[in-house]
């Protein structure tokens, strides 16, 4: 069984929460991620200043925050196919 390692290469910021994210196999995700900023890490995110703080860790491919959160990079490459998901379980994030 093999599984794609994707990773972030570059990212700009399009709207207010809406990145667009670039991967290394050449693709890119514009993804909305408010619907997912809830709990204690990514609830912090909510505040745009917070959000707009974000950077890319290139060691190991993704979109960081300062207060530790971040995100898979093969969940950003699928966004589309999880985001239905993602958006369910982070509406129980406490």
């Amino acid at each position: 069984m093999t599984h794609a390692l994707h990773r972030v290469v570059a990212f700009r910021k399009v709207g207010p929460f809406v990145l667009a994210v670039s991967f290394a196999d050449g693709t890119e995700q514009a993804i909305d991620f408010r619907p997912v900023l809830n709990g204690a890490l990514f609830g912090a995110l909510r505040e745009e200043c917070v959000f707009d703080e974000v950077t890319l860790d290139a060691e190991a491919g993704t979109l960081v925050w300062p207060n530790g959160a971040d995100f898979d990079p093969a969940t950003l490459h699928d966004w589309p196919t999880v985001r239905d998901e993602l958006t369910a379980r982070a509406s129980g994030w406490a």
